[in-house]
């Protein structure tokens, strides 16, 4: 068990921990995690660790336990209590934003503030995790200024459905690391193929229950419960959503959750519908929010009046679009995917772009090659043109 745990400082939005090593009865500590209550706020291989993204004069206790190549862990030591110091609320956005809940319409920061996040989604993790790194999310918080990031867990695909425990492990790892970096992180349930979201309902409650257990804890989680329903009613995706709401309320009372809508996430427009069966039969739920995705070179004016229009009566979040065709490649059609941004912008929708990887389409952000060379991640020179468009358009600022 690590011993005398200690502050080794603070700031407005970080503080530091230090302890004594642990002895292994092997001889051997693989690494050591860091606890805030139930939550795991990190996992470092030394005696030292920086939690970040919190908020100013808020008050931590922690406890560090070690885990060794088996991955036994031990007791949790003694606590450490350490206070963040004083700031006027900026930093990263979770600093500045705390924790986040729907207000009405809208997304409010921790003082009522109606606020815009702007972000990046991962590809699926089973193929990109090489793209989503400690230096690809640092290039993130602090290049190109994102304030949230989408880490998709596919179900399918050869993802979670083939090692649950190994996908779930990937997701508390990448919710660490991007906690780390301040930014917001919205943990998808990316179900895509069967469309009908109750296929992988006992999936979903098990890997739910465990997330918003973990990290329950952190200001800066939402959890997004099905990536793009399809081929179902809206009654059924709302009666899946009513059943994995209460699982993660049960770990986390004021976490948000994302809901997935009709044909695609379209709000029913893919498939003849519009967002009226929604906004006439909402989700029985508060601190919710619905999502929409668009994919600027297919998805036109129809598709921008439908998100206009739901926003004036439900709270809308863009979890996912592109600025090609709905495949994610091909041509960028940039004068519609700005028509949606300042939309979104006016109304402050917050919006995540489709994808932080160098997979071969025209929608990933990297140059093919750039995430098995492990970057350069910085400035434009890795990037393909959409990753340049797209970035400029994140870091303008914030106003939160």
């Amino acid at each position: 068990m690590p011993s005398s745990p200690r502050s080794t400082g603070t700031t407005s939005a970080s503080i530091g921990l230090a302890w004594n090593a642990s002895t292994d009865n092997s001889g051997t500590v693989k690494d050591y995690r860091v606890y805030e209550g139930s939550a795991v706020v990190a996992t470092v291989t030394g005696t030292t660790a920086t939690i970040s993204g919190l908020a100013a004069s808020t008050t931590h206790t922690y406890t560090v336990t070690a885990r060794d190549a088996a991955n036994n862990e031990s007791a949790k030591s003694a606590s450490v209590t350490a206070t963040t110091q004083a700031g006027s609320g900026g930093g990263t956005p979770v600093a500045a934003n705390g924790q986040l809940r729907v207000c009405g319409t809208k997304l409010c920061n921790k003082n009522g503030k109606q606020i815009q996040l702007r972000g990046m989604s991962t590809h699926g993790l089973q193929w990109y995790r090489q793209c989503v790194t400690n230096g690809s999310l640092t290039a993130l918080a602090t290049d190109w200024k994102a304030d949230v990031v989408r880490l998709s867990t596919y179900v399918q695909e050869g993802g979670y459905e083939t090692n649950p425990r190994a996908f779930t492990d990937l997701a508390h790892t990448l919710i660490e690391q991007v906690s780390a970096q301040g930014m917001y992180v919205i943990v998808d349930w990316h179900m895509l193929t069967p469309g009908d979201p109750n296929y992988n309902l006992a999936r979903a409650r098990t890997f739910f229950t465990e997330i918003a257990q973990r990290h329950a804890a952190r200001p800066n989680i939402l959890y997004e419960i099905a990536n793009e329903p399809s081929g179902v009613s809206w009654s059924t995706i709302k009666g899946y959503a009513e059943q994995i709401i209460p699982v993660i309320r049960a770990q986390d009372p004021d976490g948000i959750v994302l809901v997935g809508t009709r044909a695609w996430s379209s709000l029913g427009v893919s498939e003849g519908a519009s967002e009226t069966e929604v906004t006439g039969n909402p989700v029985n739920a508060s601190n919710i929010m619905y999502t929409f995705h668009f994919y600027a070179a297919s998805h036109g004016t129809e598709y921008l009046d439908t998100l206009s229009r739901a926003a004036d009566r439900i709270p809308m979040f863009v979890t996912e679009f592109g600025t090609q065709n709905y495949a994610g490649e091909d041509a960028n059609d940039f004068t519609m995917s700005q028509r949606y941004l300042d939309l979104m912008a006016s109304k402050k929708i917050s919006w995540v772009n489709w994808n932080f990887s160098d997979d071969n389409r025209s929608g990933a952000v990297f140059k093919t090659g750039t995430c098995a060379a492990g970057g350069p991640w910085t400035g434009t020179a890795p990037l393909k043109e959409a990753g340049v468009w797209i970035r400029d358009r994140i870091r303008t600022a914030d106003d939160f």
